[in-house]
């Protein structure tokens, strides 16, 4: 392995070794928990065991982490997500302790605005992660979403999702079809919690992006 590789190797390696943060990558960019590992083994030539990291898993690692690995530093339209200080977005609540997202009554609805991602929308809202639901590495980062399906349309499916549940719980979980194949039910996945099986959902929004705050 040339010494570009490695470097690039052990960046991906520290950015993905925090409890959650393998799996939170693979939500967020659709490659499996698996190819990941294999992506981060620094230890073995084996082709079973190690794969080299494609471009573009080494874009989307930098703009997830908002970090850019050796060799790619003057890559810095990757970072921030092209963030447009000018431009904001509403955060409208928080997601706490079991990845529920409580909203306040303000009268604009607002508890904060924040710079809007590059792909930001007229209806693009923000969610600021409080405690650990999706693991430590998420703590006070910021969910963007917008494009609510009322009802959840199956383009949602496998994705990590901002959803709203018909008791007024808004969670941010991986949303699966419902094991038991019960019509309208869903299971709704996480990397720090126990699956929520068999929920009907409201509705749904995919996440845009997720940022540091």
């Amino acid at each position: 392995m040339s010494d570009p590789q490695i470097a690039l190797k052990r960046w991906f390696h520290e950015k993905t070794a925090p409890h959650g943060a393998k799996k939170a990558l693979a939500d967020a960019t659709g490659y499996t928990p698996t190819q990941i590992s294999r992506m981060r083994n620094l230890e073995t030539d084996d082709p079973k065991k190690r794969q080299e990291i494609p471009l573009d898993m080494i874009e989307k690692a930098a703009r997830f982490f908002d970090s850019l690995p050796p060799g790619f530093e003057g890559m810095t339209q990757w970072l921030d997500h092209h963030v447009d200080s000018e431009k904001t977005v509403p955060v409208v609540g928080y997601v706490g302790a079991g990845a529920e997202a409580h909203f306040y009554a303000l009268s604009d609805g607002e508890l904060d605005r924040v710079p809007a991602p590059e792909n930001a929308g007229p209806e693009t809202v923000a969610v600021e992660i409080r405690g650990e639901s999706l693991g430590p590495l998420f703590a006070r980062w910021l969910v963007h979403y917008d494009e609510i399906r009322s009802p959840i349309t199956s383009d949602l499916i496998n994705q990590l999702c901002v959803v709203g549940l018909p008791d007024d719980r808004v969670l941010v979980k991986k949303v699966r079809n419902s094991k038991s194949k019960t019509p309208g039910l869903y299971d709704l996945l996480s990397n720090a919690e126990d699956p929520i099986f068999d929920v009907p959902i409201a509705w749904a929004a995919k996440v845009k992006s997720m940022v540091p705050r």
